[in-house]
């Protein structure tokens, strides 16, 4: 009997084509693709019963080309944790103990993620536990031992209008020693909100999930879609679509960049980037009313054009800004006094970097040639027409030139993109869904990789719907690149991953 089945991106897969291996062999097979090179795109848990065993779910990539394989299990009564031989799989088990309330037996530290309200009958034959999980903040933290070890809480309440977390820090003088960060602040249940969709309310809750990531997320939201009800969004929707995307990795990465500048003083790029960010958001407004891309992606296409007009007045803004863009990133990247604060500092390992599977920005800063527009293209992405960025010493300076080339890069593929606009449609009807079907959407966000995975019931509904944010991997390395660092740098580490509470709080 085949144990794995592959999937593609924006693919769909009958549940009852996915064998339900015994947990022991899930486990083995789990473990055998990561020592050949997989890395985890989710892992999560569904029950279909409220009475019976949860089932598991692994999406992994594959070793053939643009594929995934998904494995499946039911959880039996004292299964081991995969955390100790594949550390990915961490937080994963974590949140799925939460979800469930179900005890993994040995996870090295089986603490809460999002501070779930979780079962509550009495403890059952899979381990679950009655017990409630503790309210947001109420937790054990690692504790570092020591003449003169001390500890800095930093959280959830900080100096600025942004969202709440706790930064738990060990420290020896001013050394960072290790940081523990907890989250779950912001968690608002929007996986649970989504069952028994979809609702005629759910594109605001998924547009919602990372408000700086609404084309992203809404993107992959639509793949899923398409991929269940069988429909292709029409060339120019897909086009448009992308236009979007990268206005939102524009607006982002340069407004990051200036957030860099202003926390090392130095004013000019700081100011100038404040400014163009408004600009790239300024151009989403342009094309579908609303600065941060709400209602301009939907399942089957878009609901806004660019009709000629307002591609002329894309393209002359788009032309201005340019110039302006480079101008102040070349005043960054090219004056001494900001790269003696950018360079060695925060570094993470590349080695770090795979054991902590980290995505997106961090990861390319780290040598990992991850970009799901690259290896898993849908379209009008492709290998040929994005590039491989990537850096080599996973410092803050090499998130920054990351980011920089990534403007660079989308500088000319929004260009590009608005001078060949197809012509045609811009929407697609879609198909009724189908029942007991599992689909995959994945899109590289601004930050990297966004999953998006559906299993629907015997009616064609979501039974479950499972969301992975790129910072619910990136946030473990902000952790690992404050080791041994200054407590000082924290700011600018923080800054230079640049991470959303709300997008791994959900």
């Amino acid at each position: 009997m085949k144990t794995t089945i592959d999937l593609v991106n924006g693919g769909r897969l009958p549940l009852a084509a996915i064998p339900v291996l015994p947990f022991p062999e899930f486990a083995s097979g789990v473990i055998d693709l990561m020592r050949h090179s997989a890395t985890p795109i989710a892992y999560f848990a569904d029950q279909a019963e409220p009475d019976g065993a949860p089932e598991l779910f692994a999406v992994l990539t594959a070793a053939e080309p643009g594929t995934f394989t998904v494995l499946r299990s039911r959880l039996e009564a004292g299964f081991n944790a995969l955390t100790p031989r594949v550390s990915q799989f961490h937080l994963f088990e974590r949140e799925i103990a939460e979800q469930y309330g179900i005890a993994f037996n040995d996870h090295p530290w089986m603490k809460p993620v999002r501070f779930h309200q979780v079962w509550q009958g009495g403890k059952d034959a899979w381990g679950r536990d009655p017990a409630r999980h503790p309210q947001p903040g109420v937790m054990d933290f690692f504790r570092v031992e020591g003449e003169e070890v001390h500890e800095v809480g930093v959280g959830p309440v900080h100096a600025g209008i942004i969202e709440p977390g706790h930064f738990r820090f060990q420290c020896f003088g001013e050394k960072v020693l290790h940081l523990e960060i907890s989250l779950g602040y912001q968690h608002r249940g929007i996986e649970r909100l989504l069952l028994g969709g979809p609702w005629p309310q759910t594109p605001s809750h998924i547009e919602t999930m990372a408000g700086d990531t609404t084309i992203g997320h809404m993107t992959a939201y639509s793949l899923v879609l398409e991929a269940l009800s069988g429909t292709t969004a029409p060339p120019r929707a897909q086009a448009l679509r992308a236009i979007a995307l990268e206005l939102e990795r524009l607006a982002n990465h340069v407004g990051d960049i200036g957030a860099l500048a202003g926390d090392v003083g130095f004013l000019p790029t700081a100011s100038y980037c404040g400014r163009l960010r408004g600009d790239y958001l300024n151009m989403t407004a342009a094309l579908c009313g609303s600065r941060f891309g709400r209602g301009m992606v939907r399942p089957g296409g878009v609901l806004f054009d660019a009709e000629p007009a307002r591609q002329q007045r894309l393209l002359h803004t788009l032309a201005d800004v340019v110039p302006n863009t480079r101008g102040a990133l070349s005043l960054f990247f090219e004056a001494p006094s900001v790269l003696g604060r950018l360079e060695g500092v925060g570094k993470v390992m590349t080695d770090d970097a795979l054991g902590l599977g980290l995505v997106g920005v961090a990861a390319r800063a780290c040598g990992l040639d991850c970009d799901t527009r690259r290896h898993y293209p849908v379209n009008p992405y492709n290998a040929e027409n994005v590039p491989a960025i990537i850096e080599a010493n996973g410092d803050v300076f090499s998130r920054a030139r990351v980011r920089q080339r990534e403007i660079e890069h989308a500088l000319t593929f929004v260009r590009q993109a608005l001078e060949n606009l197809p012509e045609g449609p811009i929407t697609a009807p879609l198909n009724s869904l189908p029942a007991d079907t599992l689909a995959l959407g994945l899109v590289e966000g601004w930050r990297g990789r966004l999953a998006h995975i559906a299993l629907t019931d015997g009616q064609g509904r979501f039974r479950r719907y499972k969301v992975v944010d790129p910072s619910f991997f990136n946030w473990s390395g902000l952790a690992m690149a404050l080791r041994d660092e200054q407590i000082s740098d924290f700011p600018l580490c923080n800054k230079s991953f640049n991470l959303s509470y709300c997008g791994f709080d959900l």
